[in-house]
């Protein structure tokens, strides 16, 4: 496995590889990072795994200079993952003069996550946009626990032709359902008894809207009030259309369930698709 942390010394490593599968991260690497990277494995072709934390998708109060860094040990995970080449850069190499164009997302990308975090996918699409026209892959994997991040990225990727396959993979979790982040590592023992709550909220949330329940609005609102009487401080649970992330009719059958919430310091989103 290479690791590269120069833009011109990647491009000149992929120049002749017929087919690359891209991963990016963040680094902090967890099992659903490596079931990434056994997906992207398995589609062949040069695996190119990025580690790079991006400035641009954090606002001035977030986590940025406390968000862990564990590249040493990130890296002996990406290389018993059968990773070929990971791609390390600096701030200096991937912003060498202070950004000034954007990727501006769609009205989506002030929904949701959008509301809560201004400029978030304005970050994580100018990062991605940028990452793939290094890369250059024909494939890139990305997790289905950021919901909304996954159709801004194909949408991108659609509306600005950019000829790649995004593959979405499920959300990998703890025994008691807790979606795996590396923001848990955040959570103290007792937020972290605490924290499967948020899955099993969406677990019941789902269950009543399969056994035909249609009244959105209330249903949203009975699950914001059991988290809140548990300690948590909601954003939002929200019901929502699996095409476009929009309100759904009742006729709609393909919903997705999106929360985000804080336990403490920590914020925590999730999500399950339900079909009824």
């Amino acid at each position: 496995m290479q690791v590269i942390d120069s833009i011109h010394a990647l491009r000149e490593r992929l120049r002749d590889e017929r087919s690359v599968v891209f991963v990016p991260t963040m680094g902090n690497l967890h099992e659903g990072h490596l079931q990434l990277m056994r997906i992207a494995r398995a589609r062949g072709g040069c695996l190119v795994a990025s580690v790079f934390v991006n400035r641009l998708q954090f606002a001035p109060h977030e986590d940025f200079d406390r968000y862990p860094r564990t590249f040493e040990a990130d890296r002996e995970q990406l290389a018993s993952c059968g990773v070929d080449v990971v791609f390390a850069p600096d701030e200096a190499q991937m912003y060498p003069d202070p950004q000034t164009y954007f990727v501006e997302p769609p009205p989506l990308g002030g929904q949701l996550e959008g509301e809560f975090r201004p400029g978030f996918f304005r970050g994580v699409a100018t990062v991605v946009l940028k990452l793939f026209n290094i890369v250059r892959p024909q494939v890139a994997v990305f997790g289905k626990k950021d919901y909304q991040q996954l159709m801004i990225v194909r949408g991108m990727v659609r509306q600005l032709a950019l000829g790649i396959e995004v593959v979405a993979a499920e959300t990998a979790r703890a025994s008691d359902g807790l979606a795996l982040s590396s923001r848990n590592a955040y959570l103290s023992a007792s937020e972290r008894a605490e924290a499967g709550r948020l899955y099993r909220t969406l677990q019941e949330l789902r269950s009543r809207l399969v056994s035909g329940e249609r009244d959105f609005a209330a249903l949203e609102s009975e699950s914001v009030t059991k988290l809140t009487k548990n300690g948590w401080v909601v954003d939002y649970v929200a019901v929502r259309k699996q095409s476009d992330l929009q309100s759904p009719r009742l006729v709609d059958q393909d919903l997705v369930l999106l929360a985000a919430a804080r336990l403490g310091k920590t914020r925590l989103i999730d999500n399950i698709e339900v079909s009824i």
